[in-house]
This record gives structure tokens, C-alpha cells and sequence, in this order.
């Protein structure tokens, strides 16, 4: 299985990256590959909604969401990690979000999705500070979204709530153990 990690967070060794690495684990564990693209570190411009990828599938921009939308294509299983910034996503992960537009357009415009094999599944993993009953309920809106216009079914996800400190989630390895455990479950499946 070829696994791309979208890494939305702008904290570097934080508590999202932290479970990415113990997800890492679990996928080379399974024998798996992987992919690993921090989002903040990526050119990417935002969507003008200008409605050209309804024309042609391709965006007017020519930054680094062109290799990121080959990597889409490419992979079986995709991976969007981001800590919650107000009930959502990051900006950095909310920039590359809106620019898979294109992939929407491809998908129900031009009826050309993207992907070559047809058990394409996205996940989701996301930190929270705060312990709200909702606090992830706009994150997974906003990914199972993305992953349908990447035509991916959404698969699962990784939620941890009551992580406010940098590296705090190192303090809890039962979490630690699950991202163990969806990277191997990603991998093998």
C-alpha cells in the first residue's frame, strides 16, 4: 500500500507530528510505504474559485499542489493530520483543502476522477486542547469532503481530545499505541 501524510500543523515535534510518527511506525511495520509532506513547508496558493478547473480538471496555479495532486492520484490510502484551530482544520491544511477543488471538478464535472485503483480510503488525525463533545465535528466534515473529491472512501479516523501542550500526547501511550495500530491497520489493509 502507497500511504501519503498530510501534515497540516504549523508546530514543529507537536502532538499532531507526534502521532504521525507512531502512525509512521505502524505502516513500516505492516511493510508498507509512505509519504510524507508537511503542508505549512508547501508553496501553495489559495483557491480563487475562478471555476478553470471545471474547464480542464487543472488549476491556473503552478505551485507545489501539482505534485501534491500527482501524489493524490498516485496513492491508495491518504492521510490529512491536523490539530483543531477553532472547530477546524488549520490553515495550512485548509489552503491545500480547497485547492483539491480541482479533483472535485475532475470527479463530478468532467467525470475523469482521480486514482487508479477503486479501494482508495482516507483517514483522519487530528489533536484538540479542549474536551468538547463537537470539537471534531467540523475537521471531519471538512475531510470527508476531500477525500470523496480525491475519491477516497473515509475510512477512519484518530482523535485525541485534551492535548494542550506541546508533546503531551507522549505522556499518553495508550494513544501512542492506537496511531501504532491505524498505521499498521493502513498498511495491511
Amino acid at each position: 500500500m502507497k500511504t501519503v501524510i498530510f501534515l497540516g500543523s504549523p508546530r514543529k515535534r507537536g502532538n499532531t507530528e507526534l502521532l504521525v510518527n507512531e502512525i509512521v511506525k505502524g505502516i513500516e511495520g505492516a511493510g508498507g510505504t509512505y509519504s510524507l509532506i508537511r503542508l505549512p513547508e508547501q508553496d501553495i496558493h489559495p483557491c480563487i474559485g475562478c471555476g478553470s478547473c471545471e474547464k480542464k480538471g487543472v488549476c491556473i496555479f503552478d505551485d507545489d499542489m501539482q505534485n501534491l495532486y500527482k501524489m493524490i492520484s498516485e496513492s491508495n490510502r491518504i492521510i490529512i493530520a491536523s490539530p483543531i484551530y477553532f472547530y477546524n482544520v488549520t490553515a495550512q491544511t485548509k489552503i491545500f483543502i480547497d485547492r483539491c477543488q480541482a479533483l472535485w471538478s475532475r470527479k463530478y464535472v468532467l467525470k475523469t476522477p482521480v486514482g487508479t485503483t477503486t479501494d482508495r480510503c482516507g483517514y483522519l488525525v487530528s489533536v484538540a486542547a479542549t474536551k468538547g463533545d463537537r470539537i471534531f465535528e467540523g475537521a471531519a466534515l471538512t475531510a470527508r469532503y476531500v477525500f470523496d473529491a480525491m475519491n477516497c472512501t473515509y475510512a477512519g479516523d484518530l482523535l485525541v481530545r485534551g492535548l494542550d501542550k506541546r508533546g503531551a500526547v507522549a505522556k499518553r501511550p495508550d494513544e501512542l499505541q492506537r496511531a501504532i495500530d491505524l498505521g499498521h491497520k493502513i498498511a495491511s489493509a
